[in-house]
């Protein structure tokens, strides 16, 4: 199932793709997409997706689940893109938090924040936690996943890198997480190590990768993770990017206010945000 939710920003409503291509409502049928939902999908068993009712118009995608917990990112999982960064591949997974109050829907506006010169763009393969997982091995890890979905690890990284201290500051700003448009349920993704996935600016590919280049696969930071922190029904991790990032350019290029990104991630749709400047 590829599962949304729509509706105004705090007033969102579960929802499901049709074979068409449509939006169905399933506020009768679950309260939202997150929980309990996420854990069992039992609801859905026998749902005739046909027969729910069509939701009319384009309404605004929110976050594809509710009641993220904890927004986990994972640094320089490509080596192609630790190449771009004159980085190493770090012999482990590199984790940081991004704060949830940076999350908003797939097509919602990214702002550059004030004293901002270094915003940037990064297209990530997100996986959005189903089951409890705490010490899980890595033969278990995929049955802790509800699905998948596209995120925009949003960056400035002047905050990231020159301001001292930690990477969080530089991911966290209001709407550097844009999540969605869907969560797809893992039952469609045979395999997450073999995904298409890319990025534009103004119509000019940036990014242009695969996640089989991942150093560290899906089931690997899933199992990594759950030794060191309990993993709950809505966590989201965001796996990583290709290369291609603003930073990696000679010289670096950077996001400003009118810019339009869209990015996808084979099987999980697409996203468009237009850069604006925060007021």
């Amino acid at each position: 199932m590829k599962l949304l939710r729509y509706g105004p920003v705090g007033a969102e409503k579960p929802g499901v793709l049709d074979g068409a291509g449509r939006i169905r409502d399933l506020s009768g049928v679950i309260a939202d997409i997150g929980g309990a939902a996420i854990v069992d999908f039992g609801w859905a068993s026998g749902l005739d997706i046909e027969s729910l009712p069509v939701v009319e118009g384009v309404p605004r995608l929110g976050a594809c689940v509710t009641g993220t917990g904890k927004f986990i990112c994972i640094g320089l999982n490509y080596a192609d893109h630790a190449a771009e960064s004159g980085l190493e591949v770090p012999p482990e997974p590199v984790v940081f938090m991004k704060a949830t109050s940076a999350i908003v829907g797939a097509n919602d506006n990214v702002i550059i924040p004030r004293g901002s010169v270094a915003t940037d763009w990064e297209v990530e393969l997100g996986v959005v936690i189903g089951k409890t997982a705490k010490y899980v091995s890595e033969a278990q890890a995929l049955d802790h996943v509800a699905g998948y979905c596209v995120v925009n690890d949003v960056s400035e990284r002047d905050f990231q890198t020159k301001r001292s201290g930690q990477w969080t500051k530089g991911k966290s700003c209001d709407s550097f997480g844009p999540i969605g448009p869907w969560l797809v349920t893992r039952d469609e993704i045979g395999n997450p190590q073999n995904l298409k996935m890319w990025l534009t600016v103004n119509g000019e590919t940036k990014q242009d990768g695969s996640s089989e280049t991942m150093v560290y696969g899906v089931a690997h930071l899933v199992s990594y993770l759950s030794q060191f922190m309990t993993l709950h029904p809505g966590d989201v991790i965001s796996t990583g990017t290709p290369p291609g990032v603003g930073m990696g350019f000679k010289p670096p290029q950077y996001l400003k206010a009118g810019d339009v990104i869209e990015l996808g991630i084979e099987g999980l749709g697409t996203q468009k945000q237009r850069v604006v400047a925060d007021d």
